[in-house]
């Protein structure tokens, strides 16, 4: 046992008891069980989590990019205990500083980049604010309820997240959506067909989209009333769960102008790629587009205190369209998650986030090129800031391996790689279509002999799955 085993009350509960009890006791359907049995953590620091026994683990995953400034924060820690002692707790139906204050703060933002008025709207949780967005699309458009969403997109488990999430394996045991989304191409560079370069797929995705509306009888658009039946596309700049696929830069301008040309609402969902993992407080900003909606959550708080949200457009969310009681949620604008957002923005803006991730994830990417020519099993290797992908496949570099890399997660999680003569372990995140994508999210205030360390550790790590397999 170590000094990080006890619990609030003092009381050291061994892992196998607690693994026991778990599962005895514990739901199993809220959670992901990624190795058997479940890895206990005890502590973070950092870019680090370290177990019962002391090891230490190096996180290239940040729990899904929600901890994006690192386990420990002390700023932000700080801010939460602050925060505690002034005003931890009030109903949602009462103001207080820090809520109106994080709203402004993200809304003059927006309004500087994108030139466009807004209000922002508070929950708890990423699905949660995907559901309010429903709720916002659905009544601004005179009710409409059917939606676009991308091939490979994620957006949440919750029923009406489920329903734009591509993944059927999210919807199978819950009976019939009639609401689901149309599911369209999302040009994934790597998986382009034959003969196209990726500005070519990303034109052939467009153009493919934007035949739905040639005629009435494409589907979706009644000429006689130029109006269309869906009402808003739900759109990842950087594909999460998908495997952290980049699009090519022109995709999404190319998209907004059929999307403005029929109405049709962008909605951007940045909870995992929002808050500087890119290297701008939104990924969309790369892009050149404007959005109509912004959801987030996740990084806003550093994982230390629930609580998500959107930026939506003046028109669509003023009092006298979107008016009181048009959501709620008991915990939604809750004083020490906006304390922490509010500190979060500050931070992120006095620390220049936006000159030092590039900088970051150019000498991670570079080091993840040097493993790919090394290792043939290393099929793709892009990013954008410190989002980052590295597609396993077989020696071909092509056909997808899934084996191998639950074999890498298996050995990262065991603690068994070696540095300086210490066991260390390496946690990744497993994403992609399938489900053969390490997914890149460290801590942003990762250094850089920590990325070193990463890259020889990966090596390593390669090295002994290979063998193992």
């Amino acid at each position: 046992m170590n000094a990080y085993d006890k619990n609030a009350a003092g009381v050291v509960i061994p892992d196998a008891q607690l693994l026991a009890d778990e599962a005895e006791w514990s739901s199993f359907g809220d959670t992901v069980h990624y190795v058997d049995p479940p890895k206990i953590f005890r502590h973070g620091e950092g870019s680090w989590m370290i177990d019962t026994a002391g090891t230490r683990f190096l996180d290239l995953q940040m729990w899904y990019s929600a901890v994006n400034f690192g386990y420990g924060n002390k700023r932000l820690n700080d801010t939460l205990k602050n925060q505690i002692d002034v005003l931890p707790q009030v109903a949602s139906q009462y103001l207080h500083q820090t809520r109106i204050e994080l709203a402004k703060t993200i809304a003059v933002d927006a309004q500087q980049k994108f030139g466009v008025k807004g209000r922002v709207h508070f929950n708890v949780g990423g699905a949660q604010a995907v559901e309010d967005s429903l709720k916002l699309v659905r009544n601004y458009t005179g009710g409409k309820s059917l939606m676009f969403a991308f091939e490979g997109g994620y957006h949440g488990r919750t029923l009406g997240a489920s329903s734009i999430t591509s993944s059927y394996r999210y919807r199978r045991r819950f009976g019939h959506f009639g609401e689901r989304a149309m599911f369209v191409p999302f040009p994934y560079p790597f998986r382009r067909p034959k003969g196209m370069t990726p500005e070519e797929y990303s034109d052939a995705c467009v153009r493919q989209f934007a035949r739905l509306f040639e005629t009435e009888y494409n589907g979706v658009w009644d000429p006689k009333v130029n109006q269309a039946e869906y009402a808003a596309f739900y759109v990842e700049p950087i594909q999460g769960t998908g495997g952290y696929v980049l699009p090519p830069m022109n995709f999404f301008k190319d998209l907004k102008k059929v999307l403005d040309q029929y109405g049709i609402l962008m909605v951007v969902d940045e909870i995992q790629m929002g808050f500087w993992r890119t290297g701008k407080l939104w990924s969309i900003e790369h892009f050149g587009v404007t959005p109509d909606i912004i959801v987030f959550g996740k990084a806003l708080t550093n994982g230390l205190n629930p609580l998500s949200g959107l930026w939506a457009r003046e028109e669509m969310i003023n009092p006298t369209i979107f008016p009181p009681g048009s959501t709620h949620s008991t915990f939604n604008s809750n004083p020490l998650g906006t304390a922490l957002g509010l500190e979060v923005i500050k931070m992120g803006y006095e620390l220049d986030y936006e000159t030092s991730v590039p900088k970051k994830g150019a000498h991670f990417l570079e080091g993840l090129r040097d493993l790919q020519k090394r290792h043939k099993e290393i099929g793709d290797v892009d990013g954008l800031g410190l989002a980052m992908r590295a597609e396993i496949c077989t020696d071909d570099g092509f056909t997808p391996n899934k084996a191998l890399l639950d074999k890498m997660v298996d050995i990262g999680l065991a603690g068994d790689l070696e540095h300086n003569g210490k066991k260390i372990g390496l946690v990744l995140d497993v994403g992609g279509w399938y489900k053969n994508v390490i997914t890149f999210a460290p801590s942003l205030d990762i250094t850089h002999e920590e990325i070193d360390l990463a890259i020889a550790l990966l090596d390593q790590l390669l090295t002994k799955a290979k063998k193992a397999m």
